[in-house]
């Protein structure tokens, strides 16, 4: 078995060669499949963020950015800027085509009649896919370290993953300005689009059996993506039920919750800017919960909204009293205190 010390002297060689590619083959051919959660420590060392978080405090300083959140609380998350590569020229598969398993878990879209579905086993290694669904593009994005999901339109630009994060989540960047955004708020936090909200689309988290026959029609994003990656697996290993959350966050006595417990959140920003919080209605709803009670109606944002379980997705669908889907987002119970509790 090799030794906690020797992987470091490999993957501290690997960066000495400016091989950060090669690094991951490493952790692949010593089958180290809790990489990712084991070692977030040891994946800081790969790229050192410290002098572009410098320059973006230095730059704040002497109000040549503007920001929404306290700089020292954007965290280097490891991976380079575009370490973690988004998709930008997806493929896609059939129902009859596709590798993943009926239980797979997805990200289904409808737009304009055409759906489409990304699996997680994918997104787990690239976290943004940039795409064209019903007319629009899109950015599909999803943190693997919160369980959100921000599906929006993306306009004439794409989107990157920056390699920082904020509350433990996933901190994009906008390639037309370099503008980040805290996506679990789908809002710019620093740089020219500060506060700009980003216009959500409604997307759900479900199995690929569950969408399918609901969508039979959908397409599924290939594992043609132009990287080699481990599409099979799951690169996170217990994370995803034990307690840890690897990063620090913020409001975490507010959980009454296990803190990877699933909820639904759904959100609308106001004009006010507070520094370093969200200002408007939130509201989430506790998968558990709402399976049981099978649908509630709460008051949100001066009017009456309603949760559901829908059977036959096996998830939380928000929409309004008229049936009007309320974009939302899945979430590990930790995510909603930490970014909507004051």
């Amino acid at each position: 078995m090799t030794s906690g010390r020797s992987l470091k002297r490999i993957f501290l060689g690997a960066i000495t060669l400016g091989a950060i590619a090669s690094s991951v083959l490493i952790a692949r051919a010593i089958n180290w499949n809790n990489f990712k959660l084991q070692n977030a420590a040891l994946t800081q060392v790969l790229h050192d963020q410290s002098q572009e978080l410098d320059d973006i405090k230095l730059r704040q300083g002497s109000t040549e950015i503007a920001s929404r959140i306290k700089l020292d609380e954007l965290l280097n998350g490891g991976p380079p800027k575009d370490g973690i590569p988004s998709i930008d020229q997806p493929k896609f598969d059939t129902a009859a085509t596709t590798p993943f398993l009926p239980t797979d878990i997805v990200v289904g879209v409808v737009i304009n009649g055409e759906a489409k579905a990304y699996p997680y086993k994918i997104l787990n290694w690239h976290e943004i896919v940039n795409d064209t669904l019903g007319g629009i593009n899109l950015t599909v994005s999803y943190c693997p370290l919160c369980d959100t999901i921000v599906t929006f339109n993306r306009g004439e630009s794409t989107f990157g993953v920056s390699g920082k994060l904020y509350q433990s989540c996933l901190v994009m960047y906008d390639r037309a300005d370099d503008s980040l955004y805290a996506q679990p708020w789908a809002m710019g936090i620093i740089g020219e689009q500060a506060n700009y909200n980003l216009e959500r689309i409604p997307a759900v988290k479900t199995t690929l059996e569950d969408w399918l026959a609901k969508y039979p029609n959908s397409q599924i994003l290939s594992t043609d993506t132009g990287y080699e990656r481990d599409y099979t697996g799951y690169p996170y290993g217990t994370y995803y039920t034990n307690e840890r959350i690897i990063f620090p966050v913020r409001n975490q006595e507010a959980l009454a919750h296990h803190p990877k417990a699933i909820v639904s959140y759904i959100w609308e920003p106001n004009t006010d800017r507070p520094f370093n919080k969200f200002s408007g209605a939130s509201q989430q709803f506790v998968h558990s919960e709402i399976e049981e009670l099978g649908e509630k109606t709460v008051e949100f944002n001066d009017r009456q909204v309603i949760a559901k379980w829908n059977e036959d997705l096996a998830t939380v669908i928000v929409s309004e009293l008229d049936g009007e889907i309320i974009p939302s987002s899945t979430a590990f119970a930790f995510v909603y205190p930490a970014f909507f509790e004051e």
